[in-house]
């Protein structure tokens, strides 16, 4: 018998089973890794214009300044957020997550 085990006996209390029983279950999946994506922007260009490109060289996306960026976790979208800087580095405020019933329709 392990100590989860044997706590849930001494205690008498059957709810405490379930949490220890989420805790472990939370702690396999601690340490997956997860690859996540803010998206500025796209574009398409050509080789030769790719080719072109030089330090200074602007790049204009799909998207205008100040629009929702999204961000994507193993490439599916999960919430939405802005730009933000905070001590000369930009960071992203998460301004909407997305609903389990929105993640699902992505997936179809």
């Amino acid at each position: 018998m392990d100590n989860s085990e044997q706590k849930m006996m001494d205690s008498g209390n059957s709810g405490s089973l379930v949490v220890e029983s989420d805790q472990n279950n939370l702690e396999v999946i601690l340490d997956i890794p997860l690859e996540i994506t803010i998206e500025l922007g796209r574009t398409r260009m050509v080789v030769n214009d790719l080719l072109k490109l030089a330090q200074g060289s602007v790049i204009e996306l799909s998207k205008m300044a100040g629009e929702t960026l999204e961000i994507l976790a193993n490439q599916r979208l999960v919430a939405k957020g802005e730009v933000v800087a905070v001590n000369d580095k930009y960071g992203v405020r998460l301004t909407e997550i997305v609903t389990p019933m929105e993640r699902l329709e992505s997936l179809k």
